[in-house]
């Protein structure tokens, strides 16, 4: 599977494709155009994988830039938002978060 060329052929970027199914994990591919996104936080840990390009990351107060070929593990909890200025082709392992299966009292 070509990452990079399954990431350019999503209709736009930011929208995620799903590769594969790994146990409770999904890994999913994405194609960044330069836009920031706003922060959000997950109950999981992700794995962010840059195939290509770089990711401009802020996770905290710190900031950090994950280069071509380099892995940054979003700790669970950690709220992160995309930077402006990241460009190329990004890979992403999680855990999905389903909704609770608890019954609700009427």
């Amino acid at each position: 599977m070509n990452l990079v060329h399954t990431a350019s052929s999503l209709p736009g970027a930011w929208e995620s494709a799903l590769l594969a199914e790994v146990g409770t994990a999904v890994v999913k591919v994405q194609r960044m155009d330069g836009r920031p996104l706003p922060p959000e936080v997950h109950a999981t840990a992700e794995a962010l994988v840059v195939v290509e390009g770089r990711l401009e990351l802020l996770v905290g107060d710190a900031e950090f830039t994950v280069a071509e070929g380099e892995l940054y593990r979003v700790p669970a909890g950690a709220v992160h938002a995309v930077r402006p200025g990241s460009r190329g082709t990004l890979l992403i392992v999680e855990v999905p978060e389903r909704p609770s299966s608890g019954t609700i009292d009427s």
